[in-house]
């Protein structure tokens, strides 16, 4: 089974980079709008989604050639997009009190680009009052601590408090899990852990109750064929620092994916054609590129017994 499940990462992961490389151009801003312009749910973040992908594969660097091919073409693709970070800066200039420049940014100096006039701008606002101040939920503010720490800047959060406010770390009754917070739960575990990065990060009651009840949420969610969910689930069992893999739920996630690497949101199957899929099927694809590149990642030194020197990171 153990080399069943790293041919399934392999072939969920790469599909999905190829699938995205194939719509790189889809993902590229439109021509000649101005930075304060460009629409950030339609363009800004499907290229930062687009940009997580490139940067997870870049960092693990496991699943093969041609991603070690692909990875590489998709970050240059995504931070040429964005002026080689100029186009984060001027955006981060002109809305100081925004958070979403720095996660961008934050995923780019994973995979080594760098802007350091960005950098300095993020230092100074970093030492306003205002951002000590931001009132976002704990779950996002997990993701600015993240990020700091990637870029390299100081956080000032307290971080036990935060995960102490969130669904996830107040240990909250396991069927009290909606759709919209099952997809915070799982955010919770990505920014804590870095995408899987520092697993000993995550506190041990955390990974104790998720022992418990992610397979159960599995379960249900794999009977609903909600593939996207499905993804960042299994992601999240990726994230802990002993990992459960389970087969019977990346056998069913690897059948729904499309022979072209596109990975269904749900039960409907998408539109033929790339750009008539695009908007409503990119997401689901980049989660199954990251959920692949994962898979055989932790796979490879989990279940063949190799040391990961990642589960007492941070521990």
């Amino acid at each position: 089974m153990r080399d069943a499940l790293l041919s399934i990462g392999h072939h969920v992961g790469t599909s999905a980079l190829e699938w995205l490389d194939g719509a790189a151009h889809l993902f590229a801003f439109p021509p000649d709008v101005p930075v304060l312009e460009v629409n950030t749910n339609r363009h800004v973040k499907p290229l930062a989604e687009f940009a997580l992908a490139g940067s997870i594969a870049v960092r693990e660097g496991a699943i093969g050639s041609r991603q070690a091919q692909i990875s590489p073409v998709l970050m240059d693709y995504a931070w040429n997009a964005l002026g080689n970070g100029s186009f984060l800066h001027e955006l981060q200039l002109a809305m100081p009190v925004e958070t979403y420049p720095m996660e961008i940014y934050a995923m780019f100096t994973r995979a080594g680009y760098r802007h350091p006039e960005l950098e300095e701008l993020l230092a100074h606002l970093g030492r306003l009052r205002a951002a000590h101040a931001r009132e976002l939920l704990p779950n996002r503010q997990l993701a600015l601590t993240n990020s700091a720490r990637l870029i390299g800047l100081e956080a000032h959060a307290d971080e036990a408090e935060l995960v102490g406010r969130t669904w996830l770390g107040n240990a909250s009754e396991p069927w009290a899990l909606d759709f919209a917070t099952a997809y915070a739960m799982t955010h919770t575990v990505f920014h804590l852990s870095d995408w899987a990065g520092q697993p000993g990060r995550l506190p041990p009651a955390m990974v104790d109750y998720l022992g418990r009840w992610l397979p159960v949420w599995l379960d249900v969610y794999r009977e609903a064929q909600q593939w996207d969910l499905v993804g960042e689930l299994l992601m999240v069992d990726l994230c802990l620092p002993h990992p459960e893999f389970p087969a019977d739920t990346w056998i069913a996630y690897a059948t729904a994916q499309n022979e072209d690497g596109l990975m269904p949101f749900g039960s409907e199957a998408p539109p033929e054609g790339t750009e008539d899929a695009f908007r409503n099927y990119y997401h689901p694809t980049v989660v199954a590129a990251v959920a692949g590149t994962l898979l055989v990642s932790r796979g490879i030194s989990t279940l063949t017994g190799a040391t990961d020197s990642r589960e007492t990171v941070g521990g």
